[in-house]
């Protein structure tokens, strides 16, 4: 990917990585593709055919910590091999804090599984300089990566992680099992940092860390907060934050969230997987 200034080509080295990192989070999405899917809980219960109205609410059981992590896994490898295509609304917030510059960008978002995925341009506004050389830089990653990017690669699973339960938290009205994960071999996309995992299913709540193995010796620290929702049954990326501090232009801030998501039929996915371009 060539940039036509050397600010430029450091600005992109500081984001590829945050885009890389959520593949991990979503077994290949990259913001895009893969997800996770955690069965509703009446299915998982196996309650019997009745009028819902008279059936009282039913939490699903907790989890032992060791059962939550399984599900995690098991679900995302499950996922990696079938995602449902879906749409949703982008918005990619981007600010060089040492310069003053900044820009929103209001996108919609089409993923094709397995390989599919573009942009459609709906609103802009801030400096220029940010939307050519930051925003639309994530988002040709991001695009990249889902064309080219092995998922397992950089998929949260015992292959390239090691997990350490470190206790039971509440996140956002959620009982949440914490564990911190390290990265079993140095690639760039592996994070060093913690997970949370829904104590009650297993789905991921947030994850967040530092990226060990930098894109480049200009990068000196990247790091990232990643939230996610369940609809529909999947659990979706909803907020990234990132922050990276690099050399000769200081620090680099991005936000990107997504919402009103439009899943399709898996069926459907399959079938339209591999036509068109992003």
């Amino acid at each position: 990917m060539s940039l036509r200034s050397y600010r430029s080509v450091l600005v992109i080295l500081l984001i590829s990585a945050a885009s890389t990192w959520a593949c991990a989070q979503d077994g290949g999405v990259a913001f895009g593709g893969a997800l996770y899917r955690f069965e509703p809980a009446e299915e998982a219960l196996h309650l019997p055919d009745l009028e819902t109205s008279l059936l009282p609410h039913v939490p699903l059981p907790v989890m032992a910590p060791e059962l939550a992590l399984q599900a995690f896994q098991q679900h995302g490898q499950e996922q990696i091999a079938e995602s449902p295509s879906y749409t949703d609304e982008t918005l990619v917030i981007a600010e060089l804090p040492e310069s003053s510059q900044r820009g929103a960008f209001e996108l919609q978002r089409s993923y094709v599984s397995p390989h599919t995925l573009s942009y459609k341009p709906i609103h802009f506004t801030g400096d220029t300089f940010v939307k050519s050389n930051v925003i639309t830089r994530v988002l040709q990653s991001e695009v990249d990566f889902v064309q080219k990017g092995d998922p397992k690669q950089v998929a949260l699973s015992d292959a390239n992680y090691r997990f350490s339960y470190k206790g039971l938290q509440q996140l956002d009205g959620h009982s949440a099992y914490v564990y911190q994960v390290k990265p079993r071999v140095k690639r760039v996309g592996l994070f060093k940092g913690r997970i949370y995992l829904d104590a009650h299913t297993g789905a991921v709540l947030r994850s967040e860390g530092t990226i060990p193995k930098s894109p480049s010796f200009l990068v000196r620290k990247l790091e990232f907060v990643q939230e996610y929702a369940t609809v529909d049954g999947y659990t979706l990326p909803v907020h990234l934050h990132s922050t990276a501090q690099a050399r000769i232009i200081g620090q680099t801030v991005v936000d990107i969230y997504h919402r009103d998501y439009q899943i399709q039929a898996v069926t459907a996915s399959r079938t339209t997987g591999n036509s068109g371009q992003p």
